[in-house]
């Protein structure tokens, strides 16, 4: 049996180049709004805040491999 990642009937190909972009753009969009609200940690509830940093990590890791996909040579490996 072969795992998920091996399964080619659950993959349609290599997504574009210009794809990539575009979800580096919104992504970064994202990332950049969650921080904004991060640091204005007086802002919200505290579950609102939670949310926000939560949101804020994990979009960082979006990014990076984002751009780890495109090729940026500031990026090492996305999963270091």
């Amino acid at each position: 049996m072969m795992s998920d990642h091996q399964d080619s009937e659950h993959f349609m190909g290599v997504r574009s180049e210009d794809e990539i972009l575009a979800m580096l753009d919104k992504a970064e969009r994202k990332w950049n709004y969650h921080r904004t609200q991060v640091m204005a940690m007086n802002t919200g509830t505290r579950s609102e805040r939670i949310i926000h940093a939560r949101n804020t990590k994990a979009l960082e890791g979006v990014v990076k491999t984002l751009r780890w996909a495109l090729g940026d040579k500031s990026v090492e490996h996305p999963l270091e």
